[in-house]
Parts: C-alpha cells; structure tokens; sequence
C-alpha cells in the first residue's frame, strides 16, 4: 500500500508539470458556453458539467473558460457568463456590478490545475460587449482582470482565491488597443509566481479581421484558428485553394513576434457545434496527423466545446489519442520532393513545386513565385527542406508547361480580377489587362458571358449600396469593378479588408 501510494503521487507530480507548449499533441476545449445543451435542450443529461468533470483524465490538456463577455458593464465593472454554471441572472453578483461570484468554481480549477492542467480566462464570443476606447482603457481592464483573476488583490474576485493560467481572445469584431492591453498583462505577469499563457482564437481567413494586426504586435504561445463556420474550414481541407494552414504555418515563424507560437487546428466537437466544419473522428484524425507532420508549426487541436465533445462519444479522447500516437515531440521536415519551382514556367491547376521551404500547388494555372500571400496563386501544403531558398532568375516569356498532379482544386474566393485560362480553370489575371469592359465569369466553369464589348459598365447589375444585404452570388459593380458576393453580407466595402467578396473583372 505505501509503494502504491508512492506511485500515485509520482505521477501526480508528473502530471503538475505536464502541461508544455512546446509539443505537438497538445489538445484545448472550451468551457463555459454549455453549447451542447444549447441546442439539444431536451437532452439535458448530456448538459455542461462543473469544470472538474472534465479533469478526470489526461485527455484535455488547456480549458479556456468562455466567457467575459462584457468588458465594462454595470460600475464599470466586467461581467462573466458561464452558462448553466454561473451567470448574472441566475448567482448572486458583486455589489453594484454585473459580475457573478463564481467562487464556487475555486476548488475545481485548482483540481484541473492539480493534475497539470493549465486553465484560462477566455474574452470576448460571437455575442461579447467587448472592446477599448483607447489605450488607457485597455490598460486600466488589463490590471482590472490581473486583479479580479491573477495574482492581484481585489474585493471582486469570482473564483475567489483560485489564480488562472493565462489569457485568451475570442474576439470577432473591432480590433482597437487589444495589443496595449496584452502588453500590460505580460508586464504584470512577468515577475509573477508561475508562466501565464496568451492565446488567441481567430478565424481561418488570413488574415483575421478582428484580431490581425494584434497577432502581429503581440506576444502569443498559442494561436486556436477556427477552421470551421468560414470558407476555409475543414470541410474544404481537400481543396489546396481554401485550406490555408500553410499560411499560418508561414505567419507563426516569419511574422509572429514568438517565433515558437504554436498553431492549433480548431474544431468542432459535434456536428450540432458550428454551423460548418465537422468532421467525423477519421476525418480529422486524417488531418491532424498530417499538419503534425508537414508543418512545425503545429501544436494540437482545439474543440468547441466540452459538453459537444463528451456528447459525442468522447470525440475529445478519440482526437487525444490520434494525437499522443503521432507523436508529441520532434519535428522531421519532409524532403522538398517537388521540383524546384522555376520562374517563367506556365504551371497548370495542381502542379506542384518546391521553393523557399515549402512544397507548393498551384491553386489555378500559375506563373507568378510561390508566396504567402491569401490572394497567391499558390498554397504551401508541407514545410520541407533541401529544396530552392533563393528566388530564381527571371525570365520574360512561359518556357514549359507542366502537368498537374491529381488533388481536388476550385477557384479561391478573394478580390483579384478573374480571367479564364484554356484549361478552363479560372485563376487571378494581372491587374494591368487590357480587357476594360465587364467581362462576366463563371466562377464554377470558367466560362465567359458575352460581354458588351468596351461598354465600361456591367448591363443589370447594380452599384454596390452600403446598407443594403446582399446574399451568396449576387453581383455589384463597386469602384470599376464587377463583384460576387460569396456570402450574406451587409456594409461590408468589396475589395475592402474584410474579404465578402470576389472580384470577377476590372472594367
């Protein structure tokens, strides 16, 4: 019995310290939201559980907790709904505020974090009240959760004495002063008694129009990237043109401030979890193990939500389990098997080359380097090594063409001219054609209507009118431009940063 005892607190200390961002099994849920009953209300069984029911294994390995969701609510203070665990209307709040004392959550997060669970605080959601005047406000909220949550000292902390691991942003709309506010949590971390985690959760379009230019300026260690509800999403991993790991691959080493930031895969967790992107358990164990191994990047997986997860057959431990098998430590690049790109050749939609320590396919016939960028020709599909670093010589005219290898394709939804190539696959022209009248373009065919030759206007289609909701497929005439709408959308500019719309010819 002692010897037993002996080995379960050795493990037990092995597990305090298990949590580590540098491997590539790592596995993130969500808490918080009760998704799962959200949208089954008749299956209350299957309900949002207390946080420590989900610590019962070694499966999840990070617990964001979803969410503050309001940032300066009543007193100026936040406010936090957990759901069917706490929230302002149904436990009790602080004095004069909106924010729920949750403080009987302060056992369970001390259990997660017991058994080498790191547990943060995630902000913001589809629905959050979130957001900063100016940078004073960010950084007046940044002390204000160190306070409430962290190692400060405050009247209002909801989870009483437990002390979280870190940050998280959800945020889906507005970007201001959030790279200020992270910077003073890092100042007020710096010194603390134990590492503090940021992590964010953008969209999969690259880049992300909430949260872009605050994963450039800031210091992240993990980036949760929804693939799932937006047009790169899982359910397009097979259509090089939309998946677009490669580009956050390439953003996490090149561009990030942590050059060691890790990309997670987000997912949901059930089919009833997201509008788009499911996958059955096969699926994306298929996908896992392959960006585990073409990209170093890569960290793990990232579900919404807990509740989905175990509803679902225990989709989190089946994931966990593909993961640990692929392997959590090392990194091989793969050889840069493609052939070296070479500049001046016509490639055909497929083709596949190796340049700049990637290996590449052609979204479309391309002639343009391999880079990336969202509105390339190209996208990188695996890191590699050995192949060409240095950017070829240029030459003036096509000297080859080259034949496709066999992998699903489709035109890429972005704001470059359409032209059609004669393979009939449609890909981006040079903005500087010659063609000034509105030719109209299938996006699925390649096929051109018959345009009215120079007429500098497109017949029927009216001019884009902010204000107005405009529905998948519907076309506007915007700045000289004749536009497709790829999704619902309202007041949002064509050929504007946040990318609705694909631009079908410059006249």
């Amino acid at each position: 019995m002692h010897l037993l005892t002996v080995l379960i607190s050795t493990v037990c200390l092995v597990q305090a310290a298990a949590f580590d961002n540098t491997r590539y099994d790592n596995l993130a849920v969500y808490w918080g939201q009760n998704s799962y009953g959200a949208v089954n209300a008749g299956d209350t069984a299957n309900g949002q559980k207390t946080l420590s029911y989900y610590c019962q294994d070694n499966t999840i390995d990070v617990i964001p907790l979803a969410f503050v969701n309001v940032f300066f609510g009543i007193g100026g203070a936040p406010s936090m709904n957990l759901a069917n665990t706490c929230n302002p209307t149904d436990n009790a709040t602080f004095p004069s505020t909106a924010l729920p004392d949750c403080s009987s959550l302060a056992s369970d997060i001390k259990e997660c974090q017991s058994i080498g669970k790191i547990i943060t605080l995630s902000l913001g959601g589809a629905t959050g009240s979130v957001g900063f005047t100016d940078d004073s406000q960010a950084e007046s909220f940044a002390q204000t959760l160190w306070d409430d949550y962290f190692e400060g000292s405050s009247s209002t902390r909801p989870f009483g004495d437990a002390i979280l691991d870190g940050i998280d942003l959800d945020i889906e709309s507005g970007s201001s002063s959030y790279a200020t506010f992270l910077s003073k949590f890092r100042s007020l971390s710096g010194n603390a008694s134990k590492k503090y985690y940021v992590s964010s959760a953008p969209q999969c379009v690259f880049p992300d129009s909430a949260l872009g230019a605050t994963l450039n300026a800031s210091d992240f260690d993990m980036v949760y990237v929804q693939f799932y509800n937006n047009p790169c999403g899982l359910q397009h991993f097979n259509t090089s043109s939309d998946w677009d790991f490669g580009l956050w691959d390439n953003w996490a080493r090149q561009t990030s401030i942590n050059k060691d930031v890790k990309i997670y895969v987000g997912a949901p967790a059930s089919s009833s979890a997201a509008g788009s992107g499911y996958q059955d358990i096969s699926s994306l164990s298929a996908i896992a193990v392959q960006m585990r191994n073409n990209f170093p990047s890569f960290g793990g997986i990232m579900l919404w939500d807990a509740s989905e997860a175990y509803a679902n057959n225990r989709y989190d431990q089946a994931i966990k389990e593909v993961l640990v098998a692929a392997g959590g430590t090392g990194f091989t690049y793969a050889a840069c098997s493609a052939p070296d790109y070479a500049s001046g050749t016509a490639y055909q939609a497929g083709s596949q080359v190796s340049y700049d320590g990637y290996i590449w396919q052609a979204n479309y016939d391309a002639s343009s380097t391999p880079t990336n960028d969202p509105n390339s020709e190209w996208s990188a599909i695996s890191a590699c090594a050995g192949g060409q670093s240095v950017s070829p010589s240029s030459t003036n005219t096509p000297t080859s063409s080259i034949t496709p290898n066999t992998r699903s394709t489709s035109t890429r939804s972005s704001f470059t001219s359409i032209t059609t190539s004669s393979s009939g696959v449609t890909r981006p022209s040079s903005s500087s054609s010659s063609n000034r009248h509105c030719s109209l373009v299938s996006m699925t065919t390649g096929i051109s209507a018959s345009p009215t030759a120079n007429s500098g206007s497109c017949a029927g289609v009216a001019a884009w009118s902010n204000g107005i909701a405009y529905t998948a497929g519907q076309r506007v005439v915007f700045d000289n431009h004749l536009y497709t709408a790829k999704y619902w959308t309202e007041n949002d500019t064509p050929g504007g940063k946040v990318k609705f719309y694909a631009a079908l010819r410059q006249f």
